[in-house]
């Protein structure tokens, strides 16, 4: 009895392991969507809607909220709501609306829709679908000296300017990238687009059974592809794997819908996707304030 509370207490090290519900890196991130019954709906008078309408819209805090844990002069309004904070209309049959919610509390990011469901139009609510997960910095993404041994490999000699400048630059430019795949700034784009995903263990197409250099490599073309669509879409790659019932989730955020569609197409062609990939349902959203959600969704007028 004894020996089992050790191990789960501590470490091989020998030292304590902390108990969180915060990742270390990471943040948690959900997704949610939502369906109206707008039979029951209609019970409820213009002014009922209205003060109803009010209730909701205040269950949103902004949108990126580092100001409310930052250094300096945080804003008080805001320090209980999750960092980052998406709401919008969902294009189809699939939902009406959904939010997209990222903290390091999974807590406070449960507590907006547990909030939702239960305010006053919680009551002609109907959650149609969810996606649990958290963020990461992927196996695949090059350490420094990974990306100056890939330089060499490439023929750039170690003493060469270029060589030094190209080392120099990424080693520059990591911190943020990754500080972006953990917990992005939501861009204030006007739709997004998101997909679970799997890689494919079928016979011949075992993702999980090449070794992690061909791995590498084929993410790596794949991330050439997506490199393309700079300045048009951005993404998130969060994880469900042992959340989840799908691996990851794919979010796509972009300046314009044709995009959604074009990198998704010309992505499918790479072989981490034509061979290995699985793809769930994709649910499209226009991003817009919660008020413009209910309008949109003919809840309220005006």
């Amino acid at each position: 009895m004894s020996g089992q509370s050790e191990h789960s207490k501590y470490g091989a090290a020998g030292q304590e392991i902390p108990i969180s519900l915060e990742p270390h890196p990471g943040y948690h991130c959900s997704h949610f969507y939502y369906r109206w019954d707008r039979a029951v709906l209609q019970e409820l008078s213009a002014d009922e809607r209205d003060e109803a309408a009010d209730e909701f819209g205040a269950l949103f805090g902004p949108l990126n909220n580092d100001d409310a844990s930052a250094g300096g002069h945080p804003d008080h309004r805001f320090q209980d709501w999750p960092l980052r904070t998406q709401i919008g209309l969902v294009a189809g049959d699939k939902a009406d609306f959904s939010l997209m919610i990222m903290d390091k509390d999974p807590l406070r990011v449960e507590g907006v829709n547990q909030g939702l469901l239960s305010s006053r139009l919680g009551e002609f609510l109907e959650p149609v679908y969810s996606f649990v997960s958290m963020s990461e910095i992927s196996e695949y993404v090059p350490t420094v000296e990974q990306f100056a041994e890939k330089l060499q490999r490439e023929g750039l000699a170690a003493d060469s300017p270029e060589y030094q400048a190209r080392v120099r630059g990424y080693e520059q430019r990591l911190p943020s990238m990754n500080q972006h795949r953990l917990c992005p700034a939501f861009p204030d784009w006007p739709v997004s687009c998101f997909y679970p995903m799997n890689k494919r263990r079928d016979p011949g197409a075992n993702w999980f059974a090449l070794p992690f250099s061909a791995r590498n490599e084929l993410m790596a073309e794949h991330a050439r592809s997506g490199i393309k669509f700079m300045g048009k879409v951005t993404q998130l790659i969060t994880v469900g794997v042992g959340l989840e019932d799908w691996e990851w989730g794919v979010t796509l955020w972009a300046k314009n819908p044709q995009y959604l569609k074009d990198i998704v197409y010309q992505m499918r062609f790479d072989e981490a996707s034509a061979l290995y990939a699985e793809f769930g349902p994709f649910y499209t959203t226009y991003i817009m304030t919660a008020r413009d959600v209910l309008r949109r969704c003919r809840i309220i007028e005006g």
